[in-house]
């Protein structure tokens, strides 16, 4: 029997046998498939990796012309404002201007033609020189200096800076609203009249001054005579002349003379009665002198008021006799 089944555990042996080869050659076939795989692993990281610099790059091209995109249109906004506020600009009085050219001037020459408009201006580089008369119907300004070599006649001229003039002659009134100052003489050779104060440092020389009211605050300095000018006051004969005696009296109310001539049987009383022609504000002082020795004999005394003044005597005077008195009125 045992000869008989030799090898009949052979073919399970062979099974056996061929399941351990496949495995075997299973797992060399796994481990085979590990090693591509790490292989592939391996070298492919190169080729999966992403490209450096493409998003980067792409985002740094985009940012500069994003900048370039807002500086442009930063400029415009920029070039619109100037425009709209150069537009909505109100005028400052400038005209523009315009080269005239020759063929106009040549039309100037031979006719009297209209070169250009208002809101123009004549721009003539060159001097120009007028034959004739020159007719400005509206202002004319002038940057520079006006020379003019013969008479100016002018209706009316108002100056509001400095001017300078080295002779003047004005026919008619002369209105100054503000201060004068004149460094130099003034002569006029009317009159002139001042309804305010006038003050004066130097000198005031005039043949003749005529004022309602002198006030001087300081001292009167007279180098010459002094004429009590006005009209002659009245007067009324007292009882002391006795009978047929009367008086005269010459001068004003500030200076004057009394003359007396005294007639039959003259009493003590009073002689005359001065009334003068302007009443004062306040009882006047009254200074009465005898003229020579006649008067100076008499006991003379005198009477004073607002109106006029007395001359009386204390004692009976001569009869028939003629004598004179002066008088000064101050106020």
């Amino acid at each position: 029997m045992a000869d008989e089944n030799p090898s009949g555990d052979k073919p399970t042996e062979a099974l056996s046998q061929a399941d351990t080869d496949a495995q075997e050659g299973a797992s060399l076939e796994g481990s085979d498939e590990q090693a591509v795989k790490a292989e592939v692993a391996i070298t492919s990281p190169e080729t999966k990796k992403p490209k450096k610099g493409g998003v980067k790059a792409l985002f740094r091209h985009f940012s500069i012309y994003l900048l370039l995109f807002v500086f442009v249109v930063v400029i415009a906004v920029i070039v619109v404002a100037i425009s709209y506020l150069r537009g909505h600009t109100k005028p400052t009085g400038q005209i523009s201007s315009q080269t005239l050219p020759q063929s106009s001037v040549s039309q100037l020459a031979s006719s009297d033609v209209t070169v250009g408009d208002v809101k123009q201006t004549l721009n003539v580089q060159s001097n120009a020189v007028f034959a004739g008369q020159v007719l400005i119907r509206k202002d004319l300004e002038v940057a520079g200096k006006l020379q003019v070599g013969g008479d100016l006649s002018l209706t009316g001229v108002t100056v509001s800076g400095s001017s300078i003039f080295d002779t003047a002659q004005i026919n008619k009134n002369l209105t100054v609203a503000g201060d004068t100052a004149l460094q130099g003489q003034l002569s006029i050779q009317k009159g002139i009249t001042v309804n305010g104060s006038g003050t004066f440092s130097g000198v005031l020389s005039a043949p003749q001054l005529s004022v309602n009211t002198l006030q001087l605050n300081g001292d009167l300095l007279l180098t010459h005579h002094i004429s009590a000018g006005g009209a002659t006051p009245a007067r009324t004969n007292g009882s002391a002349l006795g009978g047929g005696g009367t008086t005269s009296v010459s001068g004003s109310d500030t200076a004057g003379s009394i003359t007396i001539n005294t007639g039959g049987s003259p009493v003590a009383g009073c002689f005359v009665t001065v009334t003068f022609t302007t009443k004062f504000n306040t009882t006047p002082h009254v200074v009465v002198t005898p003229v020579e020795a006649a008067a100076a004999g008499i006991a003379y005394y005198v009477t004073r008021t607002t109106t006029g003044f007395t001359v009386c005597t204390a004692t009976s005077p001569p009869a028939g006799q003629a004598f004179g008195y002066d008088y000064i009125v101050l106020d």
